[in-house]
């Protein structure tokens, strides 16, 4: 299994590259790229999520509680006076990086389902989810952050797989086949849990067509433009 040094950076290279191709195709501009190379690296530091509270599992949910509070400040900022709506963006933070901490290492396993490519649709759902409904992004922005924290994870199960594997030795280690999997094959409950929320959760986000189409339009158009570059008239 790769330390957290190798995931950091390679989530940092891997979301300066995703983001570089996505202002290429015109999909985001560069003050927004701070931003996308952020949640690349977020999303891979996610499938440890179910890890022992080790010090890179205590600044991965620090993360995300400080993204709950900007959720809290930005969805109620019209709605309470400034002492409550601080007070109830502090407790948002207590509650994700203290309570939901503790209950992930409470019941889950490491390498469980949370270590697995349905997991990585969970959270890229999920996230669209928040950016569309509570966030109030578009649909296009709203998918390219379920994306780029997709990208992330994905990236951080190959690194593994791939550091399960000992070259000098010809041989594969036990960990092999334990991070990129479909879901967990071990516990069937855990697997049929998440594969029912991921599900209603993609019934819940928005169509992905406007990012669809629009990609496939920057696609063309970047295609037409390098074929003109090489064939010159």
């Amino acid at each position: 299994m790769a330390n957290f040094k190798t995931h950091l950076s390679l989530s940092a290279t891997a979301g300066i590259a995703a983001t570089g191709i996505a202002i290429t195709l015109q999909l985001i501009t560069y003050t927004h790229a701070p931003w996308f190379i952020f949640l690349v690296v977020v999303g891979g530091m996610l499938p440890d999520i179910d890890a022992n509270n080790s010090k890179p599992v205590q600044l991965l949910f620090s993360l995300l509680a400080i993204l709950s509070m900007f959720v809290v400040l930005h969805v109620l900022n019209q709605q309470y006076a400034s002492h409550l709506l601080l007070m109830m963006a502090a407790g948002s933070y207590v509650l994700v990086r203290y309570g939901v901490s503790a209950l992930f290492n409470r019941f889950t396993e490491h390498r469980g389902v949370f270590h697995s490519l349905l997991a990585a649709l969970f959270f890229a759902f999920q996230v669209t989810c928040i950016s569309f409904y509570f966030l109030h992004w578009n649909v296009v922005d709203a998918w390219l952050n379920g994306v780029f924290i997709a990208i992330g994870f994905i990236v951080h199960l190959l690194l593994d797989e791939i550091y399960s594997v000992d070259l000098s030795n010809s041989r594969m280690k036990k960990s092999f086949g334990t991070a990129m999997k479909l879901w967990n094959y071990h516990n069937f409950m855990a697997s049929a849990l998440m594969l029912t929320c991921t599900m209603g959760l993609y019934w819940l986000t928005p169509s992905p067509l406007p990012l669809i189409k629009m990609s496939k339009a920057a696609l063309l158009s970047n295609h037409a433009i390098v074929r003109r570059y090489l064939n010159p008239v």
